[in-house]
């Protein structure tokens, strides 16, 4: 079974969390360009490596980010928003 660490529950089952997608920086909509805009919707870094994401852990309702090496299908560390990585 696999185990994704919640920064508030610990290591829980895989099946209790959902993905949300990567956390990238919104442009500031009121003053970025149509291209800029349009970038962050649509475009997306598909390629394999170390990404932040959202992720959601469904049975206690906490959103978090997860440091993960999509390549090797490895979560390297998880905090809350706005509490950073630890090793930063």
């Amino acid at each position: 079974m696999k185990l994704m660490n919640c920064p508030i529950n610990g290591p829980r089952p895989l099946q209790e969390f959902f993905y949300w997608g990567e956390c990238r920086d919104m442009p500031n909509p009121d003053t970025c360009t149509d291209g800029e805009w349009v970038d962050y919707v649509f475009h997306r870094n598909g390629a394999p490596g170390v990404k932040k994401e959202w992720w959601y852990h469904m049975a206690s309702g906490v959103w978090f980010i997860a440091v993960r090496d999509t390549q090797a299908d490895e979560v390297k560390e998880t905090y809350l928003y706005g509490a950073g990585p630890h090793h930063e």
